[in-house]
């Protein structure tokens, strides 16, 4: 689909609190369900967060990506999608909670994988704000210094957010899109605060 070419991924985390005794089940059709719907166009990957070993918790975390907001419309109206909701609804508590990652969670969420280390992030987004600020510094800020104190931040600091979510931020995650990922199989699963399954 050209029209999707160069839409940004669209990332959705959903929560749902599995009814007690119900878990095993829960994560079986889970993983199932994902399996199936990894066939399906625009989705580009799942992830499901469960709670630590002898945790209380009944919170299930589902993490989906997709190529589009087009493509996780249609994937949220599918027939799969409807028939996954009467399977799961037994099982569960409660209607899901969802929300889009938006910002800097949603630059370094890519393709199910984990997060990379906080100190990664914390480069590649330094790597991004300084040169964006400098740019802004140089060409914008000349412009509108005369301007009262309050519009002339209120515009910079929004040119800076706009070009750091829509244009900075995607470069830098995809030019060091290898580093940020590297040695993330090497961490031992049981030393995460939850399991995290992928399918590729």
């Amino acid at each position: 689909m050209t029209a999707n070419a160069h839409a940004q991924p669209i990332h959705v985390a959903i929560t749902r609190r599995i009814k007690p005794g119900c878990e095993q089940e829960f994560q079986a059709a889970l993983k199932e369900f994902f399996a199936r719907s990894l066939a399906e166009s625009g989705v580009h990957g799942a992830g499901m967060l469960i709670p630590p070993p002898g945790s209380a918790s009944n919170e299930y975390g589902i993490i989906r990506s997709f190529a589009s907001t087009a493509d996780r419309d249609a994937f949220y109206a599918s027939p799969l999608y409807r028939e996954w909701k009467k399977r799961v609804a037994p099982l569960s508590n409660a209607e899901p909670d969802a929300r889009e990652l938006h910002g800097l969670e949603a630059f370094f969420r890519q393709d199910s994988r984990p997060l990379p280390p906080t100190w990664k992030m914390a480069i590649a987004t330094y790597l991004g704000v300084v040169p964006t600020i400098m740019t802004l510094a140089l060409t914008l800020a000349p412009l509108i210094r005369s301007w009262n104190f309050v519009l002339y931040n209120l515009l910079f600091n929004a040119c800076v957010v706009v070009l750091l979510t829509w244009v900075v931020m995607p470069l830098i995650t995809r030019a060091l899109h290898g580093w940020l990922q590297a040695g993330e199989s090497k961490t031992p699963m049981s030393k995460r605060i939850s399991r995290y399954f992928t399918l590729n």
